[in-house]
């Protein structure tokens, strides 16, 4: 699996889980304010998440070429 796809496929699993948790926490019925906390807090948390990630992801160097590697003269 790609690192993207699973960036996505986590972000969509949060958001999914997030809204069913705050859908039954929220005392009904919901009025379409209701549904507009509930996204923005999932919203939140996938941005969260991907910033986490992003960040504790270490950079990949690019490898020196061969040209770079040979002392000057």
């Amino acid at each position: 699996m790609n690192r993207t796809t699973g960036l996505v496929l986590g972000m969509v699993m949060i958001f999914a889980v997030t809204v069913a948790i705050l859908l039954t926490v929220m005392p009904g019925p919901h009025k379409p304010t209701d549904y507009l906390v509930i996204g923005c807090v999932a919203t939140l948390l996938c941005l969260l998440l991907l910033f986490v990630v992003l960040i504790n992801t270490p950079k990949h160097s690019p490898k020196p070429s061969h040209d770079q590697t040979e002392p000057r003269p």
